[in-house]
C-alpha cells in the first residue's frame, strides 16, 4: 500500500495522497457501503465476516447514524402530514 501511495505521490502534479493503510481502506469501504443503504448481511459477506454481528459490533456507529436520519426523515414525514 505504502508503494503504492509513494509511486503516485512521485508523479508530477498530481495531488499527494496520505498516508494510508489497508485496514483504513477496508474500513472506508464498509462505511461508504452501509452510508449508502447498503444491507448489513451484503456487507459484512464482502468483508469476510463470518457473522453480520461481527460487522454491526464493529460498524455500530454508522448505523446509529443512520437510525437517527431515519428517525428525522419519519418525523418531518408525520409534521408534514399534519
Amino acid at each position: 500500500m505504502a508503494a503504492l501511495i509513494k509511486a503516485h505521490n512521485g508523479g508530477e502534479g498530481v495531488e499527494p495522497l496520505p498516508h494510508a493503510r489497508l485496514h483504513d481502506l477496508r474500513h472506508v469501504h464498509a462505511t461508504t457501503l452501509l452510508l449508502a443503504g447498503v444491507p448489513v448481511h451484503v456487507v459484512a459477506a464482502r468483508l469476510g465476516h463470518a457473522d453480520p454481528a461481527i460487522t454491526l459490533r464493529v460498524y455500530a456507529h454508522v448505523i446509529n447514524e443512520q437510525l437517527a436520519e431515519a428517525a428525522d426523515i419519519f418525523a418531518g414525514r408525520v409534521a408534514g402530514a399534519a
